[in-house]
């Protein structure tokens, strides 16, 4: 019974220390992860797109199949690591960066249940979709959990805005169908939302024009409106960028799950509920 103990606590303790190196970066050796991790990623995403080039292909072949095959062996290593030391592997599965993870192997493995000739292109696009590897380079960058924080709690002002926009839209598309007509290349209202869209956006395809005096009136007002409501988004996640900052400068960090960013006068933890 002491042995069957000690074998269980020595599990949970190698269990610990592998999840302090996987998803902490507190330790030396979970830095040194995550560089081996952050180099590994950008070599594989490399290889991709070499392997897109009809040139490389051709001739690094076999080169390039082989290093895919190891960096999807590598991954697949690293996500069954992953489920195997976390405290909750549902939650980390069913997570943006659980689901990256399985993104960035899976297409490797169902290229193999595809051999005939006739889906090579269908294999190649699922190789293409190996290219996910590169968002899991976001979860090894501190500053990039406080960026998507920000953007989170910004959500909500962000979808009215965009549903503002989109009625400007609307109306600007309306008006020049209207008054340009098909005669102009206004030939319907989709094709006229499409020119406000990339009016206001201040892109400017030239592909369509208003030539009367009343169009060019309106497309100006466009212009300007698309000028001044570029700020608006800007601002709303500036504020919300610079009270997560002032949240990350917090002395306030949890134990538990190793995760910071909570306010002053928290007595518990966001992230798990863990008593701070």
């Amino acid at each position: 019974m002491t042995e069957q103990s000690t074998e269980s606590t020595s599990n949970e303790t190698m269990k610990e220390t592998v999840y302090r190196v996987i998803f902490g970066t507190d330790t030396p050796a979970g830095r040194r992860f995550d560089v081996f991790l952050i180099i590994a990623i950008v070599i594989s995403v490399i290889a991709v797109s070499l392997d897109s080039v009809e040139r490389f292909n051709q001739r690094y072949d076999f080169h390039l199949f082989v290093v895919e095959w190891f960096f999807t062996l590598l991954f697949t290593a690293e996500y069954v690591v992953r489920l195997w030391c976390s405290p909750k592997p549902k939650v980390y599965a069913r997570s943006f960066y659980g689901v990256v993870d399985l993104l960035s192997i899976l297409p490797g493995y169902l290229s193999l249940f595809f051999p005939a000739a006739s889906l090579l292109l269908v294999i190649r696009l699922l190789r293409v979709l190996r290219i996910f590897r590169v968002l899991k380079l976001f979860q090894y960058m501190s500053e990039t959990n406080v960026l998507m924080r920000s953007l989170a709690m910004a959500r909500r002002k962000i979808l009215i805005f965009m549903f503002s926009v989109s009625v400007l839209v609307v109306i600007f598309g309306s008006l020049m169908y209207i008054i340009e007509g098909p005669a102009y290349g206004f030939t319907s209202i989709p094709k006229s939302v499409y020119w406000a869209v990339v009016t206001i956006t201040t892109v400017g395809y030239g592909d369509i024009t208003p030539h009367t005096v009343f169009g060019q009136i309106i497309a100006s007002f466009a212009m300007l409106i698309g000028y001044a409501i570029l700020a608006v988004p800007t601002g709303i996640i500036s504020a919300e960028l610079i009270a997560e900052i002032q949240k990350e400068k917090s002395n306030k960090f949890c134990a538990t799950c190793n995760r910071s960013g909570h306010d002053n006068n928290a007595k518990h933890c966001k992230f798990c509920g863990v008593e701070l």
